[in-house]
């Protein structure tokens, strides 16, 4: 990836593919987050409410795209970061994430990023689309 004070519009940062969505891992994101939703870790439940199986919290999956963020940019960088959530993400799934810049704007001082993000499965299938700004660092 080129330096970050050289970013354009158009540069596409390091994609971040993740491995398949485990169930072990929904159970661990639960307890770290609190989130003991049962269509997340209950089979059970959710075939119960009419679902194959259980599905990720949409907060993992937005908190695996903060990774790539926070990977590419200082955190203290980040101005404002937004999701929107398109499509279940199911056990097995493999992610990839993604970011590519949309745009560069001036506030104050301040050379800014807006990055367009997504998540797509290994079907190409969109899970979560969104933003963030990042503070550029100066030349």
């Amino acid at each position: 990836m080129k330096p970050l004070h050289d970013l354009a519009v158009g540069d596409v940062l390091p994609a971040l593919d993740l491995g398949p969505v485990t169930r072990a891992q929904l159970a661990l994101f639960a307890g770290a987050s609190g989130d003991h939703n049962p269509i997340h870790i209950d089979i059970d439940y959710a075939r119960a409410v009419g679902q194959d199986d259980v599905f990720a919290h949409g907060m993992l999956v937005m908190a695996e795209l903060g990774r790539l963020v926070a990977a590419a940019f200082p955190i203290g960088a980040l101005k404002s970061y937004s999701v929107r959530f398109a499509a279940i993400t199911r056990v097995h799934d493999a992610l990839t994430c993604r970011a590519a810049v949309a745009s560069i704007s001036h506030v104050a001082d301040e050379r800014r990023a807006t990055l367009d993000l997504s998540v797509i499965d290994q079907n190409g299938e969109i899970k979560l689309v969104g933003t963030a700004v990042v503070a550029l660092p100066s030349p």
